[in-house]
């Protein structure tokens, strides 16, 4: 890739910021709008940005019930094709939001949403567990989001407390 350094930097900016026009990425980076453009036209074409989106804080949208659990699965790698051919089974899933190979006491890592604990509970023990090369599951859910993707999600409330001195 040409000038991977300005690459690096256009997609920076973007992941900060999805809305930066044509014109202002260029002024942001000093090329012109045709360089921006065939810049992130080379980016999505070779899988580099694979989409656009909000960042959203799911607890101000009042009409979800959305829960997200986070599964810990142990598992015995396949012959000949190690853990791949078991992270495509799984990422497969529509439930499945993020798969990870992890380094550690467990394998993958597991993202799910669902629409409640019993669709999330019922995924884990029909799909995942039953699968042949799963060893174990450990399925934790998500309380509260503080910071998702870099953002901080909670407002920290000012003290009214008026300070008192003797």
């Amino acid at each position: 890739m040409k000038n991977q350094k300005l690459y690096n930097d256009i997609i920076n900016s973007l992941h900060k910021n999805c809305k930066l026009s044509l014109e202002e990425l260029a002024a942001m980076h000093g090329i012109s709008v045709a360089a921006a453009a065939e810049i992130i036209d080379n980016l999505e074409k070779d899988g580099t940005i694979l989409g656009y989106g909000a960042i959203i804080n799911w607890d101000k949208v009042n009409s979800t019930n959305r829960v997200t659990a986070y599964i810990e699965l142990k598992v015995t790698p396949q012959r000949n094709q190690g853990f791949d051919r078991i992270a495509e089974r799984i990422y497969q899933y529509p439930e499945v939001t993020a798969l990870n190979l992890m380094s550690g006491s467990y394998d993958f890592g597991v993202t799910v949403e669902g629409d409640n604990l019993k669709d999330i509970s019922l995924f884990v023990s029909q799909h995942l567990a039953t699968m042949d090369a799963v060893i174990s599951t450990a399925t934790h859910f998500v309380l509260k989001r503080y910071k998702n993707d870099g953002n901080i999600l909670t407002v920290q409330k000012e003290d009214d407390r008026e300070v008192m001195s003797l």
